[in-house]
């Protein structure tokens, strides 16, 4: 199972690239902090629906989806980098849609 609940703030604006499918994807980088006050920065990438996504540097946001490494060619050699595949963005102020998610979270660990 490879379910990813995070809880940060955007270090970051977000980044929006139209890929040559046509497809939008929308790049952000989270910052979390565990109960010592370390933080950890995330990389996030997201598919979000036309229209919503773009989010604005120190936004306190709720992020669910998936870890993934890819791996790449750069600069004659293969490279890598490990991500969040987001499922879906909220801001961590709207209660309701956070309570949602991560309870869609929970439920598909728990099957």
């Amino acid at each position: 199972m490879n379910v990813v609940i995070l809880n940060g703030v955007l270090s970051r604006a977000a980044e929006q690239r139209v890929l040559p499918s046509g497809d939008t994807l929308v790049a952000y980088e989270v910052t979390t902090r565990d109960e010592e006050g370390r933080a950890d920065s995330v990389p996030v990438s997201w598919s979000p629906p036309v229209g919503k996504g773009m989010f604005e540097a120190g936004e306190a946001v709720v992020v669910t989806g998936r870890v993934r490494r890819r791996f790449y060619r750069a600069g004659g050699a293969t490279q890598s980098r490990t991500e969040v595949v987001a499922d879906a963005v909220v801001r961590a102020s709207d209660t309701r849609r956070v309570q949602r998610l991560v309870e869609k979270a929970v439920a598909a660990v728990a099957t």
